[in-house]
């Protein structure tokens, strides 16, 4: 699952609008609508402090290297 439709299906969950959520969040609305479409350059540290409300945060992940070898040829 992609990070905007987590985010989105966590507030739904919660049953936040978009501009509760980014009350609550201290972030603007704007940011919560580009999250939640998908926007590939955020800042990170808005990011989690969207995810904090729900009891996550993003992190640095191990990738699969033969995968993105393969991508490559």
């Amino acid at each position: 699952m992609e990070i905007n439709e987590f985010i989105k299906q966590k507030r739904k969950l919660f049953n936040l609008t978009q501009p509760e959520l980014a009350e609550k969040a201290g972030v603007g609305l704007r940011f919560i609508r580009e999250l939640e479409k998908g926007k590939e350059t955020l800042r990170i540290d808005k990011v989690n402090q969207v995810l904090q409300l729900f009891g996550y945060q993003v992190g640095p992940m191990a990738i699969d290297r033969k995968l993105v070898e393969n991508e490559k040829s």
